[in-house]
């Protein structure tokens, strides 16, 4: 009897158990298949409208993205989205491709400039907006480690919304472009660190403490000598692919080698995106970084649009009359409270006013890494479900605020450049 006539019509004896459970399997996975590729036609589809809308309202296309991932999100009527947690397992490919380019097109050397203000303003960013959410947990009566653990959520911005912005916007490699990149990158470590110390704001200690030390410790004497290493075997490599002709191949090892660096930064414990920009950064010093771009940009943008599509399935629009009060709290805290927070610390650097400005404004919105923070938070119960949810809402509305912000303050800046100049 062929095996798969054995598992179809298992016989008697001794393989029968095993041969049931083996049928079971397949169709257990036949079934969870066929749901992923239903659910990624779904987004795909509400990608293309939801760009196409935003297009047509000429706003960004993330906000497109954003809205349609509600519309097919499993709290609206409608088709929708089966298991969402999958298809965030896809949309990370679109956060690896979208930082592996930011670094192609970012050098060492625009890192450089602005290392004092992204290394020590980030962190004194990041301090200053713990501080504040937990004056604000306060006031609403809050125990101290939930004013802390919402204080961590909302200190950090989303990388891959602040990149999409200025890469759309041309500024990438602007003054206050590279000052932005620069901290959300000091953020992404930062999230390293709160992923530890939030399980343990009920009761921490020197342990974890030695804990944090020992992450960053790992990282440093690991990826140093794999950066250093890459840094001389990468551009060498990429000339001798080149040199074959074969563009298949080409694209093939460009991808690699992004996700190759970003495996392993998560294999550590940091995040993914941190590693894909080390690989892009890498990659930006052989004279190939320019191909590499071009054949990125189709691929990157389909897993982008799925990323944003998926960040709104997660949206539950009944926050907005359930917990408004909530609500309006939070993206006051993320608007507001982020924006006097970074002006401050942007200023402290000497930066012009003009400056400090477009830093400020761009840095008011979480996304990505929050979620990270508030799903380790809600494991350790330091949030509430109602928090949870209502933090989910106040990060889309933050985006959405900050991609109106975004279009409308440099405007104001070029009509009033010279009184903002120094």
């Amino acid at each position: 009897m062929r095996f798969d006539d054995a598992i179809k019509n298992p016989p008697c004896g001794r393989f029968h158990l095993a041969c049931v459970e083996i049928r079971n399997l397949r169709f257990r996975t036949m079934t969870n298949s066929a749901i992923l590729h239903r659910d990624l036609a779904y987004v795909l589809v509400a990608a293309v409208l939801g760009g196409l809308a935003a297009r047509k309202l000429r706003q960004p296309t993330i906000l497109g993205y954003v809205a349609a991932g509600i519309i097919v999100g499993p709290f609206t009527p409608g088709p929708s989205v089966s298991d969402v947690h999958a298809l965030e397992v896809v949309a990370e490919v679109g956060v690896i491709l979208l930082m592996y380019s930011i670094g192609i097109e970012f050098s060492p050397r625009d890192l450089a400039e602005v290392k004092w203000v992204a290394i020590g303003g980030g962190l004194i960013g990041i301090v200053l907006a713990v501080g504040l959410g937990f004056l604000t947990g306060h006031l609403l009566g809050w125990s101290m480690a939930q004013g802390l653990a919402v204080g961590a959520i909302v200190s950090v911005a989303s990388t891959m919304v602040l990149s999409r912005f200025l890469m759309d916007r041309g500024e990438l490699r602007s003054e206050h472009g590279r000052v932005m990149i620069g901290i959300t990158l000091v953020e992404d470590l930062a999230v390293v660190v709160l992923t530890v110390v939030l399980p343990t704001l009920n009761g921490f200690n020197g342990h974890a403490l030695a804990e944090v030390g020992l992450s960053f410790g790992k990282a440093f004497a690991i990826i140093s000598p794999v950066a250093l290493i890459a840094a001389k075997v990468v551009p060498p490599l990429m000339q001798r692919v080149a040199r074959t002709g074969s563009q298949e191949l080409f694209v093939l090892v460009a991808v690699s080698l992004g996700f190759a660096t970003a495996a392993l930064t998560r294999a550590m414990g940091l995040s993914l995106a941190l590693g894909a920009f080390l690989a892009g950064v890498i990659i930006s010093g052989s004279e190939f970084a320019h191909e590499t771009l071009l054949k990125l940009l189709p691929l990157r943008d389909v897993f982008v649009a799925i990323f944003f599509v998926s960040i709104g399935a997660l949206i539950n629009p009944r926050v907005l009359s359930s917990d408004l009060f909530l609500l309006i709290v939070l993206v006051a805290l993320i608007l507001v409270g982020k924006f006097l927070i970074w002006f401050a610390v942007v200023s402290l650097f000497r930066y012009p006013l003009a400056t400090a400005l477009l830093v400020s404004v761009g840095l008011t919105q979480i996304g990505e890494f929050s979620y990270v923070l508030v799903q380790v938070a809600r494991g350790a119960e330091l949030v509430t479900d109602r928090i949870y949810r209502t933090l989910l809402m106040a990060s889309l509305l933050s985006i959405l605020l900050n991609a109106f912000l975004v279009r409308m303050v440099p405007r104001y800046v070029r009509t009033n450049s010279a009184p903002l100049a120094r």
